[in-house]
């Protein structure tokens, strides 16, 4: 399985993003994907998931701002990401699990700074 992620970019504080991440198989419908970020001297952190069935979840610093999705004849899940703060910047990571196996993107670079 080979993530592909894309989408960041730089924009000020309060501006929106959307995040990309093109699966090379059909592992969108059946596995959890996830977006995790890490800040520069931070450990990487998980910001959002999607189940096969639907379900989401979001780490309190984003509910209300990210929401993550899937398209599965895409092999894509997005995460759409509104009113970002300087907090916010980080290089974004999406996973998922297949067979027990943790399969990362390349990650791309999100810079929220005015």
């Amino acid at each position: 399985v080979q993530l592909q992620a894309s989408g960041g970019g730089m924009v000020q504080p309060g501006g929106s993003l959307t995040l990309s991440c093109a699966a090379s198989r059909s592992v969108v419908s059946s596995s959890i994907m996830g977006w995790y970020r890490q800040a520069p001297g931070r450990q990487r952190e998980l910001v959002a998931t999607i189940t096969s069935g639907g379900s989401t979840f979001y780490t309190d610093s984003v509910k209300g701002r990210f929401t993550i999705s899937r398209d599965n004849a895409k092999n894509t899940v997005y995460l759409q990401m509104n009113s970002l703060k300087p907090e916010d910047t980080a290089v974004y990571y999406c996973k998922t699990v297949v067979h027990y196996l943790d399969y990362w993107g390349q990650g791309t670079l999100v810079t929220v700074s005015s």
